[in-house]
C-alpha cells in the first residue's frame, strides 16, 4: 500500500493562480499508477486547504496543537498510523507546494522493487519570481545534472517528495528509542523537531543504519522557488544552518565526512571569494590591474562551465550565464548566506525555522 502525505500550512488561497495545494493534488491525479491513499495534513490552517482537498479526493488529518511546523505535524501522523502499516507498505511525503512528473512514482516504485529503502526525486523550479527565480531555476537545473551524472547518488532525500519504506521508517524510530542515532527527545519519532532540516536529518539517519537510498534523475518534480531577496535569505540560511548542525549531532563518521568536507570546502570558497574581491578592488584603486593568461585562461574555463551546466533551460540562458557578473550576485548573495549560517550555528544564536 502506497500512502502520500503532504503537510500543508495554509496553501489554499487562491490568490491569482491555481492553489499550490490544488496544482500537487492534481499532479497525483495524472500519475501512470496510483496511490493507494492520498493525506493531506492540515498543520494550523486558517484558510480552506482542507476543503480544497477534500474535493480532489484527498483524506484529511488535522493535527493538533502542534509547534514544531512539518516535522511536527508529520510526526503527529506517522506515530498513529506507522506502527500498524504492513511490512511491504511504502510511504511519500512531499511538500504541498511540488507538482510531480507523471511517471514519478511508477519510476520510484520500479526502485524499491530493486531494492532500495528510499527514493528521493530530483526538482526544478516553478515560473515566477523575477530574477530570484530565475537564478533559482538554473540553480536547480546545474544540481539535477550533477544528480543525472552521479546516477542518483544523492546527498539529501529532499523533502520536496521521497518515497519511504515504512520498514525503514520504523528502524529510525526504533533506533532513536535505543541510541543508535540521536534522538528526538523522550518520545521518539521518525523526524527530528530541532532539526531545521529535517529531510537531511533524516537522510543521515537512514545513512548510519544502513538503508539503501537513492534520487534518480528520472523521478522529477518542479517545486516553487521564493520569490523575494529576504525570503531565499530565510531559506538558504535554514537549509545551511541546519546542515551544519546535523554534521554536529552526529559527529565524524563514515558517512557524515563527505558532509563535513563540502563544509570546508565551502569555506574555502567563500575565503576565496574575499581574497579575490579584495584583490581585484586594490589592483582597480591603485591602478596596478593587469591582465595574466593564466587568469584569462582559468576565467574561459569558467564561462564555459556555467554556459553547458544550465543549456537544458534554452539558449538565453545559456547566454546569460556566460556573462559571468549576472549570475555573480546570486552566488555572493548564497555565499554571504552561508557564512552566517557557519558563524551563528559556531556562537549557537537562537534559531527559527
Amino acid at each position: 500500500m502506497l500512502t502520500i502525505l503532504i503537510p500543508a500550512h495554509n496553501e489554499g488561497s487562491t490568490g491569482s493562480g491555481v492553489p499550490q495545494i490544488v496544482e500537487t493534488l492534481r499532479s497525483l491525479v495524472n500519475q501512470t499508477v496510483q496511490p493507494d491513499a492520498v493525506v493531506v495534513i492540515a498543520d494550523n490552517c486558517t484558510d480552506d486547504t482542507a476543503a480544497l482537498a477534500q474535493q480532489i479526493g484527498a483524506r484529511v488529518f488535522t493535527t493538533t496543537g502542534n509547534r514544531d511546523k512539518k516535522a511536527g505535524a508529520l510526526n503527529q501522523w506517522l506515530d498513529r498510523y506507522l506502527p500498524s502499516a504492513g511490512r511491504d507498505d511504502l510511504i511519500m511525503v512531499m511538500d504541498a507546494d511540488s507538482s510531480l512528473d507523471p511517471r514519478f512514482l511508477a519510476r520510484a516504485l520500479g526502485y524499491i522493487d530493486k531494492g532500495h529503502h528510499a527514493v528521493g526525486g530530483v526538482f526544478l523550479g516553478k515560473e515566477g519570481g523575477g530574477i530570484v527565480g530565475m537564478f533559482q531555476r538554473n540553480e536547480y537545473a546545474r544540481y539535477a545534472r550533477d544528480v543525472a551524472r552521479k546516477r542518483g547518488k544523492t546527498l539529501v532525500l529532499t523533502g520536496t517528495a521521497t518515497v519511504f519504506t515504512a520498514e525503514c521508517l520504523r528502524a529510525v524510530v526504533a533506533g532513536r528509542a535505543s541510541g543508535q542515532i540521536p534522538g528526538t527527545g523522550e518520545v521518539a519519532h521518525v523526524y527530528d523537531t530541532k532539526a531545521l532540516t529535517e529531510d537531511n536529518e533524516l537522510t543521515f539517519a537512514l545513512l548510519h543504519l544502513g538503508y539503501k537510498i537513492i534520487a534518480p534523475a528520472e523521478c522529477s518534480l518542479t517545486t516553487e522557488v521564493m520569490e523575494t531577496w529576504r525570503d531565499l535569505w530565510r531559506q538558504r540560511y535554514r537549509w545551511k544552518r541546519g546542515a551544519i548542525e546535523n554534521n554536529w549531532h552526529y559527529g565524524v563518521t563514515r558517512h557524515t565526512a563527505k558532509y563535513w568536507g563540502l563544509q570546508v570546502w565551502g569555506l574555502v570558497g567563500i575565503a576565496a571569494t574575499a581574497l579575490y574581491l579584495a584583490t581585484l578592488g586594490y589592483a582597480t584603486a591603485t591602478g596596478n590591474l593587469r591582465l595574466h593568461l593564466v587568469w584569462i585562461v582559468v576565467t574561459v574555463v569558467y564561462v564555459v562551465e556555467r554556459a553547458v551546466t544550465v543549456r537544458r533551460r534554452g539558449p538565453a540562458q545559456t547566454l546569460l550565464a556566460a556573462v559571468l557578473v549576472v549570475e555573480m550576485v546570486y552566488d555572493l548573495c548564497l555565499q554571504a548566506c552561508h557564512a552566517h549560517a557557519l558563524a551563528t550555528s559556531v556562537l549557537r544564536t537562537r534559531k527559527e525555522w
